[in-house]
């Protein structure tokens, strides 16, 4: 199952002993930092006796491990209390319920991520700076290359076998790109349903972490893990179809777009700011919202626009959609879907209307979004909707965890400050 950052967290068990008992986990791993530690408020949220939740397999969700030395399967679990309800802080949870609002009002949502990552050398000491990898040629990366297939072949090795990994897990991966970052790559997803890519991404930072130690590297999903490299992203492409016909409800009848599409835009463009911890949900996110180095600062929307945060791309009408490119790759990928569902959704239903698109680069333009996780929170707190589409507890839980992420980096004094301040203030 997925923890809160979007962790596997589980049990190995003999396929014999798998079959003939129930299985379960203590429910206070949903309340854990990312450090490991748990949440002032533990006893708040879950069972201070730190009862075990159930663990129900989804049949659509296993796959083979190919990694493994022997067959293994990998079955990720819904997470039920004891009293058979749907646990309110799973993650999974949460998509299933923003699915489920979506349902009742006769509609699907349709959605292709695009995942970015770096390589980079085994990083053995955390005060030292992340390197690239050293390739093929003997040589590491030092200039911007997006787009290059030999910068990308340079690791042929390790592509070959992400691939193959990706193939015997049926993870729907597409193309694979060099980004512009030094050895940092993205890989598209074929368009699907949002609990099943939210499946299949989970497993995909599984599946490269493992295939990148394979080549004695490492593979990392951090939003910013270079000072001077852009950062990682996760960008949604999303569409919805109606459920009886299969029509994509973004467009009218000739193919125009529509009100829906432009509420959905306008839904995207109010709410993201309440909902922005979703996708930028750890320290490290916010450095990644930086000016001209290609992350978005401002919630802007455009046709065909890069610089700004929601793109519509150039598409046929039956495939019209729009691109949120605010989530980072550290994001939960099942929470930072159901955030974008969540925000488009309530746009609709409360029919909010969007700004005009944005023409040319928005990049010099004033920076509207949170530069740090405690500004998030805050805005979280204020943002009912959260409540509203998530869920009481759910939100109560991400707070206190996020916060106390928060505090305890906020204990740590950094070599600028050592090296700026130590004798100069």
């Amino acid at each position: 199952m997925p923890d809160m950052a979007g962790n596997a967290r589980g049990k190995f068990t003999p396929t014999d002993k798998y079959l003939s008992q129930n299985n379960r986990l203590p429910e206070s791993i949903l309340v854990q930092t990312v450090t490991g530690d748990y949440v002032d408020e533990h006893d708040e949220l879950v069972n201070p006796a730190d009862t075990d939740m159930i663990l129900v397999p989804d049949p659509n969700a296993v796959r083979i491990n190919p990694w493994a030395n022997e067959p293994t399967a990998q079955i990720i679990h819904d997470c039920y209390t004891r009293d058979g309800d749907p646990h309110p802080i799973s993650s999974r949870n949460i998509l299933k319920l923003v699915l489920e609002k979506y349902k009742e009002k006769g509609w699907k949502p349709v959605i292709a991520p695009e995942v970015e990552f770096y390589l980079v050398q085994r990083n053995l000491d955390p005060d030292e700076r992340l390197k690239p990898p050293v390739g093929r040629s003997g040589r590491s990366e030092r200039t911007r290359q997006s787009y290059s297939i030999d910068a990308a072949n340079e690791y042929e090795n390790f592509v070959e076998l992400m691939y193959d990994y990706c193939e015997k897990m049926n993870l729907d991966v597409d193309t694979l790109i060099h980004e512009s970052g030094s050895a940092q790559m993205e890989i598209n997803f074929l368009h699907g349903d949002p609990l099943d890519l939210a499946d299949q991404v989970f497993t995909f930072k599984r599946t490269v972490r493992e295939a990148a130690l394979r080549q004695n590297i490492y593979a990392t999903f951090m939003a910013k893990p270079m000072a001077d490299e852009p950062g990682s992203a996760l960008h949604l492409h999303q569409s919805l179809v109606d459920i009886e016909t299969g029509r994509n409800i973004f467009v009218d009848e000739n193919g125009q777009e529509n009100d829906t599409f432009r509420h959905f835009i306008g839904g995207m463009q109010e709410y993201i700011p309440g909902f922005i911890s979703f996708f930028a949900p750890n320290v490290n996110s916010y450095r990644r919202f930086t000016p001209d180095i290609a992350a978005p600062t401002s919630l802007h929307w455009g046709y065909d626009n890069r610089t700004t945060g929601l793109r519509v791309p150039d598409s046929s009408p039956e495939a019209k959609r729009l691109e949120n490119r605010f989530p980072g790759a550290d994001c939960n990928p099942y929470i930072a879907i159901a955030a974008s569902l969540a925000c488009g959704y309530l746009g609709i239903v409360n029919k909010v209307n969007p700004t005009a698109p944005y023409e040319g680069s928005c990049a010099h333009e004033p920076i509207s979004l949170p530069r740090s996780q405690e500004h998030a929170l805050r805005l979280l707190a204020d943002c009912p909707e959260a409540t509203e589409m998530f869920g009481d507890v759910f939100v109560r839980a991400w707070h206190a965890i996020k916060r106390d992420e928060y505090e305890e980096f906020n204990r740590v004094i950094s070599p600028w400050e050592r090296e700026y301040l130590l004798l100069s203030v």
